[in-house]
């Protein structure tokens, strides 16, 4: 597609907006959706109380809240409150947002405005998934909105960005921001930094190239591109073929960014993870490190230009992107003050670094099957053993799954611990050469699990200034959920076990304090928020979104 053509879509989707086939339901009327109205400085707070405006509740990741009304003394008197259902097409793997007593909603490419004390629809804006994606795209996934003013954004299956009105659900603009390669998708939540809407794709696996883009809050202009893959001549590029028969890997890289980023308003800096690159198993038409795949970007959200990264993986041959979300913590650590960025990476490896520049400080292993490397040097590169996928197949762990995935983490202020989600399995890493074609995955070839093996989830409690795990809860199930977890400042945790439920414990011991079957799957991250004074908690599972709350 050509620059004019380009140009000229957008104008169209910015002016006609009806062309996106997307309609409104109308609003139900006296509804407090008219409150909505967030601000920057209400973006910039570190404290998340009865609101939770952003996917993560706050710019750090951490998802704390600071809502104290349930504790481990009355945690036990939960009970389910609300249900709502979404008709859409695949599993809800959203974080509600709440402001003002409403709840933002999203299921594919629709999206809904929730009392969030009742569960009534209090407006519903519809929109056809797209036919034809491939992948992860094909699933419709979307994972919930950002919001800035009186206006919510998300991302379509295929990477459009929508800014609605927050009070009617109505269509103000549409931009499509993926081009050249109808292998691009999107997952994500967007994240609204000052006047920015920052936005990602999906794709990694399918031979994109990634990248972050930004966009005008107000009229939906591109303000900058950063690509995850440095075209020849750029910084990074280097460590792609840069002659021969691969000499146009890059072109196809993947390094794509399907997950929400981070951010710290005090050094300006922006830190966004990267997928894996592309192929995924054959490494063998990539040669080098492969910038900046399974890497933490930081970069400026003004301009979208780059101060510095970490690349956990190079030359990943596994799929360990680096998705997992990068958690801000500010504290003494090693008996300096410090900026930290703490992640559980896919590669089995929980990661410490000084956010301000991006040293490597300390590494963990959490996973407990894990044969790919010897451990991490000095410097924070992995020490390779000598497995890599093979014609035949190579056993590797942690599995295709990774050691830990894009269900989020939470760090609490409270106990001083970080808890995360993992899971403990290999997989069968084969390869092939093969030739990107559009329209088709590019995975080269694929990765099986071990039928002798049973998987295992385990909850971990670690504590990053002693440097060891607090305690360890295994799972009960077989390992097929995603459920993330979150702490609030009275020393709960909550989560999607896998078991089917949702699950409330003490913070300081993993203790059980509540548990709730909710008869399927969980793959989405919990949040919480208050109205009136009554705090709530909130999940999906299914196709469905639950909440909790203490009897009144």
């Amino acid at each position: 597609m050509n620059a004019t053509l380009k140009q000229l879509m957008l104008l169209l989707c910015i002016a006609s907006p009806l062309i996106s086939q997307t309609k409104s339901h109308p609003p139900v009327q006296n509804s407090h959706t008219g409150l909505v109205d967030v601000t920057t400085d209400d973006l910039m707070k570190r404290s998340i109380h009865e609101d939770w405006p952003s996917y993560n509740g706050d710019y750090t990741g951490r998802r704390y809240s600071s809502l104290v009304q349930i504790t481990p003394a009355n945690a036990h008197n939960l009970s389910p409150q609300w249900v709502f259902h979404s008709r859409n097409p695949g599993v809800l793997e959203l974080t509600p947002v709440v402001v003002a007593g409403v709840m933002f909603v999203t299921g594919s490419n629709d999206a809904y405005a929730l009392d969030a004390t009742t569960g009534k629809t209090l407006w519903h804006h519809e929109r056809p998934v797209t036919q034809g994606l491939i992948d992860d795209a094909s699933g419709h996934i979307n994972r919930g909105v950002a919001v800035l003013g009186k206006r919510i954004y998300m991302e379509t299956d295929n990477a459009h960005l929508l800014c609605l009105d927050a009070r009617s659900g109505n269509l103000i603009w549409d931009v499509p921001y993926a081009f050249d390669n109808r292998n691009y998708g999107a997952t994500s939540a967007p994240v609204a930094v000052k006047d920015k809407i920052l936005v990602g794709t999906s794709g990694g696996d399918d031979g994109v190239r990634g990248f972050v883009a930004a966009f005008d809050a107000n009229t939906g202009k591109e303000v900058w591109r950063f690509w995850t893959i440095p075209e020849p001549g750029q910084p990074g590029s280097e460590t792609w073929p840069t002659s021969g028969k691969y000499k146009d890997a890059w072109k196809n890289g993947g390094g794509t960014t399907w997950m929400p980023g981070s951010y710290d308003p005090e050094l300006n800096l922006l830190y966004w993870t990267t997928s894996n690159p592309s192929p995924d198993f054959d490494g063998s038409v990539r040669l080098g490190d492969n910038l900046y795949t399974s890497s933490v970007l930081a970069l400026d959200p003004d301009t979208g230009k780059l101060k510095w990264h970490f690349q956990f993986t190079p030359h990943d041959l596994n799929d360990y992107d680096a998705t997992e979300t990068p958690v801000l913590v500010d504290a003494t650590y090693q008996g300096s003050p410090r900026k930290l960025l703490i992640q559980a990476n896919r590669n089995g490896f929980l990661y410490i670094l000084d956010r301000t520049n991006g040293k490597y400080l300390a590494s963990k292993q959490f996973a407990q099957k894990q044969n790919w490397a010897k451990g991490i040097d000095s410097n924070g590169r992995p020490i390779r053993t000598d497995l890599v996928p093979t014609t035949e197949g190579t056993r590797m762990c942690p599995s295709y799954g990774g050691g830990t995935n894009w269900y989020s983490p939470t760090y609490s202020e409270t106990t001083h611990l970080f808890y995360f989600m993992t899971l403990d399995d290999c997989s069968v890493f084969k390869v092939k050469t093969e030739d990107f074609e559009e329209g088709r995955a590019y995975y080269s070839t694929g990765a099986s699990h071990m039928p002798t093996e049973n998987p295992k989830k385990y909850l971990m409690a670690f504590d990053p200034f002693k440097d060891k795990f607090a305690w360890i809860n295994p799972q009960v199930g077989v390992a097929h959920s995603a459920g993330g977890v979150m702490s609030t400042a009275s020393g709960l945790v909550a989560f999607g076990d896998d078991a089917e439920e949702f699950e409330v414990i003490d913070g300081h011991t993993g203790h059980p304090l509540y548990h709730f079957n909710v008869g399927q799957s969980l793959h989405a991250s919990p949040m919480s928020y208050a109205v009136n004074g009554r705090q709530y908690f909130a999940i999906a599972a299914g196709s469905d979104l639950f909440t909790f709350a203490l009897p009144q």
